[in-house]
């Protein structure tokens, strides 16, 4: 495996902390958000400089005191039982784990879970009601807004698969759980892989301008 596991709880300050100066799979899409003319957009250069902020200070640029709405806490109170909805529904067993560093790149992710050693993922979504049965009457297959992170999780890993879950508790049984599985063999991984890169080339091509500056100050 190319990263480490680091044992902390997500959203806390240990969590925050192992993020900074990574890209993250909630931010993958903004680190390949290019505009039609090839530039960046302004998602992707804010990014960008939230990265170069943590690579400088070594801290988290991220509120870890964010807002969080009534919609978004009911997402997080209700993880687990769309956690154990999958289970029920599939038979995998699925382990959650802390915050994946990649050893040799500076990106990670946090999962909601995987299955067989990383063989598999799990991705968990539990939004309104009405984002919900647009997936079920959508394609069957996951949201083209989710697939940045999933594929990113699948380029930190190596997982073979990620298993896409949407859950909504307050529906009849058998409109509850919307689940696709997303196949590495499906993705382009290259294409990613190098948006990523170049991305991630590009934080580090700023840090070292800021330092060659602030030594020719100094001197």
């Amino acid at each position: 495996m190319n990263f480490t596991v680091i044992d902390a709880e997500q959203r806390s300050p240990a969590w925050f902390a192992a993020r900074a100066g990574r890209l993250t799979g909630s931010k993958a899409w903004a680190a390949i958000d290019l505009l039609k003319t090839g530039k960046e957009s302004a998602a992707r250069r804010d990014y960008r400089m939230q990265l170069v902020c943590e690579t400088l200070t070594g801290q988290p640029q991220e509120d870890g005191d964010g807002f969080v709405n009534a919609a978004m806490q009911r997402g997080i109170e209700l993880e687990p039982k769309a956690f154990s909805a999958y289970e029920v529904l599939t038979g995998n067993v699925a382990s959650r784990s802390g915050f994946l560093a990649h050893t040799s790149i500076l990106a990670g992710c946090s999962l909601d879970g995987h299955v067989d050693d990383f063989a598999g993922l799990l991705e968990i979504k539990c939004p309104k009601t009405a984002t919900h049965l647009g997936y079920w009457r959508g394609k069957a297959e996951a949201p083209a807004d989710h697939l940045p992170q999933i594929i990113h999780s699948l380029w930190i890993t190596g997982a073979a698969w990620c298993d896409f879950l949407s859950y909504d508790d307050r529906l009849p049984e058998d409109l509850r759980t919307f689940l696709v599985r997303v196949k590495r063999e499906d993705v382009d991984m290259a294409a990613y892989e190098a948006l990523a890169l170049k991305f991630l080339a590009e934080v580090q091509a700023e840090v070292d301008a800021l330092r060659t500056a602030s030594k020719g100050v100094a001197a």
